[in-house]
C-alpha cells in the first residue's frame, strides 16, 4: 500500500492525484473525507488532511465549507502538464544530453524509439 520512501501523505496525495488524472475522480466530483480516507486506508487523519490539505494548495482539489473536498475545474488538464513537465526533465533531456554524446542524428534517436517501441509477437 505505501513504502517507506516517502512520507505517506505525499504518496497518498499522488495516490489521488492519479485517480484524477485516469478520470476515477471527474472535476466537481466529491472525493473521500479525511475520516473516510484514514479509516480506508488504516492512517492516522492528520495524515490524510494533510494530503487533501496539499493537494488543495496545488489547486487540485478545493474545499467547499461544510460540504468536503472536490476536484477542481481543471484539475487532469493541470496534472497531466506538470507530469508531462517532470517526465521531460526526468527521461527526455537526459536521452538527448545522452543522444548527443553518442553522436546520433534526431532522425536516428527517433528509429531507435520506434523499433523499441513496437509490440514483439
Amino acid at each position: 500500500m505505501f513504502d517507506d520512501t516517502r512520507p505517506i501523505f505525499l504518496q497518498l496525495a499522488d495516490r489521488i492525484a492519479d485517480e484524477v488524472l485516469r478520470g476515477v475522480y471527474a472535476a466537481g466530483e466529491q472525493v473521500p473525507s479525511t475520516n473516510e480516507l484514514a479509516a480506508h486506508l488504516r492512517i492516522n487523519p492528520a495524515t490524510a488532511g494533510k494530503a487533501l490539505g496539499l493537494l488543495v494548495e496545488q489547486g487540485v482539489l478545493e474545499k467547499r465549507r461544510g460540504i468536503g473536498m472536490f476536484v477542481a475545474p481543471g484539475a487532469r488538464e493541470q496534472i497531466q502538464a506538470e507530469r508531462q513537465r517532470d517526465f521531460t526533465e526526468r527521461f527526455i533531456d537526459p536521452l538527448l544530453t545522452e543522444a548527443r554524446s553518442l553522436g546520433l542524428t534526431t532522425d536516428e534517436l527517433i528509429r531507435i524509439i520506434s523499433e523499441k517501441g513496437e509490440p514483439t509477437s
